[in-house]
């Protein structure tokens, strides 16, 4: 029988199906391996990023059941989110009715792969059981005084009644209707992420060598930590004046105490009070007023792409150090979430500030040593023109010049971070509903815990407009739960990167416990952390981080206990291009795995997916290299014929021709490299290739105790990488049997009679020679020479040199 794909791969499925053979083994005491890729969003179809991102972690997983370790291989859905109200405004379906159907058709998807996910395991993040559990959390917090609600400026949309995320913005237009955005005060709901700064910080380095370092640095540069200085600009007379003495200054922020005699200018956010002051009472010129509330109506990600710009506000503040008044200006690089939302500027020693006051032509002022006139020096050098502080060195004044601010009381020595709290609430629908209620008498109440979940209503009309959970007639009407007396339920929802930031433990628990706990510690503290963990490097910062985050309060609450990260190690896989571009929909591009595996079989799929390139890189789709998987696959499964045993033969590796024991190498060597490719490179293509090289090592001879032994380690091999036929070779030639525990390595097998070595002149190889391999230097010489006589003739060797087992060199004039 021909190999067909197809039949091979639904009987397996069923069979894997019916036996239940993916589920982890409740005894505790054996070794366990947890892995776990990034769950998907139910879109409704599978991608081939999702492909390859299941593909690597179930070789992984498949591989340690074979090392007889208690494996959790897990999968959910990530399933709340602006999407699915996207499709219920454009196709007139329920979010609910559309996600959940979309989990039933990609589920499919998923079993047609022959992916080893525990199904009893499986949740989707919007089922009301697991919004209980997390709201829960949410209460504990609260209490805890690590959730809070307060007031913030927010994108707003007027025309859509809605708050809009950063990505939503573009070009400061609303992304679906596109108009003009605004900022607006609104309250909101924040964890304190910042309270975990130092720890998130500092337990990087327990990653280090276990997490790319890309995206340690990348979490590390978002958290932002940095020491220096803090301290006022007071005003002047005159523009204490101008704001009729409603401010006496403003405090600014600097990692630069050392260049604090260079400051030539400040500068506000345009959002800041003292700006919002101004254009309130009309202090300002009604043109520039405009721009600045322009300015400052754009999202931060726009500001930072755009040029500088700013504008003089009039006013001055006095240098606390040589009393010189100082121009105020606010400028667009200045953000009211960092350091006050003010800063002063030394533009002859930071790039940004040089290249602002060179396009308003305003003062420089050199106060280190070093670099040229009429350009920003960044490096290091004497201090100058800083009064007493003259001639230190600026690495040593920073302290100096901290210590005497302090002295003087003029401000102190700070630490400061980029990292912001954590804004948690979104006035969407499709969402875990926060589980507070607003009392008249009480204020902001939290829900009795017996109340959850506070699930959502069915019957909503999603336009796109406002926040149907408040629009709803009766949802919001409550009781408050501490007087009894009428309430309104909160209708914010939770930000959709709550639910991925503890559905790790959720997973961890076992099922049978998920109606009386959300996370069982004892389940917990034997799987966690997470073995390996793989997704894409998009997810390097907010999705990491807000996990790690979440690892450390819930064990600060209780929840868990002692664990300090959740992910031991992370792999981040690369896209897949066509043409060089990410594959998507909009470009025309993709390639829909359902076709592939119609075609050719899953089992082709994932060989593709694993051997065009290393997992961390990305892979550029190749209809031909599909077309060689399939190619090598059905000549794997028609070599079978050449099977006579079925058990791994004993061998006489001596009675071997050649041939026979180069087959028996090429294919030891593919075991050898086996474990380091499952277990630390993770290059699934350097164990393919080397599964390849071995099948035709073995076409060049036909010893048919060779055959058997080769087939009966190759189908083990990549038994995790192509699940279907792998399984049908061993069951049908091996009764199963080498598909379960490991398979000794002989070395005796690399020991081979003759070894052929390269022969080159002056380092141009010229031939080739095969030698015994217990030969003398001299006698390999001689023969070397023999066979490049012809280069030898008319010249002199100056010198022969032999490398070992590789080649030799005959040196000449």
């Amino acid at each position: 029988m021909s190999y067909s794909p197809s039949d091979i791969e639904s009987k397996w499925q069923t069979i894997w199906n019916e036996k239940g053979a993916f589920e982890p083994l409740d005894d505790k005491s054996l070794d366990k391996k947890y892995i776990l890729s990034m769950f998907p969003f139910p879109s409704g179809r599978l991608h081939m990023g999702h492909v390859r991102n299941y593909a690597i972690g179930d070789a992984m997983a498949r591989y340690y059941r074979k090392q007889n370790y208690n494996v959790l291989h897990p999968i959910g859905w990530d399933a709340f989110g602006m999407p699915a109200e996207n499709a219920a405004i454009k196709h007139g379906r329920h979010p609910k009715d559309w996600t959940y159907s979309n989990i039933d058709y990609m589920r499919k998807e998923l079993n047609t792969l022959g992916l080893s996910f525990s199904s009893k395991r499986e949740f989707a993040t919007c089922d009301e059981l697991y919004t209980k559990w997390e709201q829960e959390f949410i209460i504990k917090m609260f209490e805890e005084q690590l959730l809070y609600r307060e007031s913030t400026t927010v994108n707003w949309c007027e025309d859509c009644h809605t708050v809009l995320a950063n990505e939503q913005v573009e070009e400061g237009c609303c992304w679906r209707c596109d108009n003009e955005v605004e900022l607006k005060e609104m309250p909101g709901y924040y964890l304190d992420i910042k309270k975990y700064a130092d720890e998130l910080l500092d337990d990087l380095k327990l990653l280090e060598g276990k997490w790319p370092s890309q995206v340690l640095a990348m979490q590390s540069n978002w958290i932002g930590k940095s020491q220096g200085l803090e301290f006022s600009f007071k005003f002047s007379d005159d523009s204490k004046a101008k704001l009729a003495n409603k401010f006496e200054g403003f405090e600014v922020f600097t990692t630069r105490p050392d260049t604090v005699y260079g400051v030539t200018y400040t500068a506000l956010a345009p959002e800041h009070p003292i700006v919002k002051a101004l254009i309130k009472n009309e202090l300002l010129d009604a043109d520039i007023a405009e721009k600045i509330t322009a300015m400052g109506n754009l999202s931060e990600v726009e500001r930072a792409k755009a040029d500088k710009e700013g504008y003089d506000l009039g006013l001055t503040v006095i240098h606390p150090l040589t009393g010189e008044e100082t121009p105020v200006w606010t400028a667009n690089f200045v953000l009211a979430s960092y350091g006050g939302g003010a800063v002063m500027s030394v533009p002859t020693h930071d790039e940004r500030d040089f290249e602002f006051a060179t396009k308003y032509d305003l003062p420089l002022k050199y106060v280190i040593e070093g670099g040229e006139e009429g350009s920003a020096y960044t490096g290091e050098g004497a201090l100058m023109n800083s009064a007493v502080f003259t001639g230190l060195s600026n690495v040593e004044a920073k302290a100096a010049i901290i210590n005497h601010f302090e002295e003087q009381h003029l401000g102190k020595g700070t630490t400061n971070y980029k990292l912001r709290n954590w804004g948690i609430s979104r006035q969407r629908y499709w969402g875990a509903p926060i589980p507070f209620v607003h009392c008249d008498a009480c204020g902001l109440v939290a829900e009795k815990v017996e109340n959850l979940p506070i699930a959502l209503p069915e019957d909503v009309e999603i336009t796109g407009e406002g926040n149907p959970l408040e629009n709803h007639p009766t949802w919001s009407k409550c009781a408050c739960p501490k007087c009894g007396a009428d309430a309104t339920r909160e209708t914010d929802t939770l930000d959709t990167f709550v639910q991925s930031s503890w559905y790790q433990f959720r997973y961890a628990t076992h099922p049978d416990k998920w109606n009386a706990c959300g996370i069982d510690k004892e389940d917990v503290n034997y799987w966690l952390g997470v073995d390996q963990y793989i997704g894409g490097i998009e997810h390097a910062i907010l999705h990491l981080l807000y996990a790690r985050f979440f690892t450390k309060a819930l064990r600060d609450l209780g929840f868990i206990d002692d664990l300090k990260e959740p992910f031991e190690n992370l792999l981040t896989q690369g896209m897949v291009l066509m043409d060089g571009a990410k594959m998507s929909k909009s470009k025309g591009n993709t390639v829909d795995p359902d076709a592939l595996i119609a075609k050719y079989g899953a089992d082709t799929a994932r060989l593709f997916t694993l051997f065009a390139a290393p997992p961390q890189k990305e892979l550029e789709w190749n209809d031909s290299a599909v077309e060689g998987a399939f190619r090598f696959l059905k000549k794997l499964y028609d070599r079978k014929s050449k099977v006579i045993t079925n058990s791994m033969p004993t061998i006489d590796h001596a009675s071997l021709d050649k041939e026979e024991k180069l087959a028996r190498a090429k294919v030891y060597d593919a075991l050898k490299k086996s474990v380091d490719v499952y277990e630390k490179t993770f290059a699934f293509n350097t164990l393919i290739a080397a599964c390849m090289e071995a099948l035709n090592a073995l076409d060049k001879q036909n010893n048919e105790q060779v055959w058997s032994e080769g087939l009966y380690i190759i189908t083990h091999l990549l038994e995790p990488i192509v699940p279907h036929v792998c399984a049908e070779l061993s069951e049908e030639l091996f009764a199963s049997e080498n598909l379960a525990g490991k398979i000794e390595l002989l070395e005796e097998v690399f020991v081979q009679d003759t070894i052929t070595l390269g022969v080159a002149v002056n380092g141009k190889r010229r031939a080739e020679i095969e030698v015994d391999a217990g030969a003398q230097k001299e006698d390999i010489i001689a023969m070397a020479k023999e066979s490049i006589a012809k280069w030898l003739e008319d010249v002199t060797v100056v010198k022969e040199i032999v490398v070992p087992n590789k080649m030799v060199n005959i040196v000449v004039k």
